[in-house]
């Protein structure tokens, strides 16, 4: 299945840079988001003067990614991405390095619908030969520069005692697509 993902990646990218010899069409992504989880202290009614949060949610680390890929007239994107993930409770820094398949439609004049799907190799920094697997869905709403999201994210590694490291996030997506002709038009 891999192999299957792979070569349809290096055909689609091979022919996006073919075609892009007369036209260059790229873009750059920057994402940084908080993650949440359910809070452990939320009916911690020992303490009642405690400065622990009733919150149902509360943040779990801090995440920024980066890529670079090709576009098509901003709506479907390619590209690999990669960047770092701090996870508070676990006491985990990672990064994840993936392949990027993005959906971004017009829904409206001025606003984007945005679905994008990672899939790569997520490495424990700090933690010895501890990777994994890396998968991500991403859904957000905006413009074709800004988009907030809600992502979902797993590193399929072991720490502690969890099977695999997971987190829900949400964020803010920053684009910069490149479109230009070359001289020879």
């Amino acid at each position: 299945m891999k192999r299957i993902l792979l070569t349809i990646a290096f055909i689609l990218f091979f022919n996006l840079f073919i075609n892009g010899q007369v036209t260059k069409f790229t873009y750059t992504q920057f994402d940084i988001a908080v993650s949440i989880t359910g809070n452990p202290d939320r009916d911690n009614s020992n303490y009642p003067e405690s400065t622990s949060s009733n919150a149902f949610f509360v943040p779990n680390g801090l995440g920024s990614k980066i890529g670079y890929g090709v576009h098509y007239r901003k709506w479907l994107t390619f590209g690999i991405h990669s960047g770092l993930d701090w996870k508070w409770d676990s006491k985990l820094v990672a990064v994840p390095v993936y392949l990027n398949f993005g959906l971004s439609p017009k829904v409206g004049p001025e606003t984007r619908i945005m679905l994008q799907a990672g899939y790569g190799k997520g490495f424990a920094l700090g933690r010895g030969n501890l990777n994994g697997e890396y998968k991500k869905l991403k859904l957000g709403i905006g413009s074709d520069d800004f988009i907030l999201f809600a992502e979902i994210s797993d590193y399929a590694f072991r720490l502690h005692d969890e099977k695999s490291i997971g987190s829900i996030s949400f964020g803010v997506t920053l684009t910069d697509f490149f479109s230009y002709k070359s001289q020879e038009d």
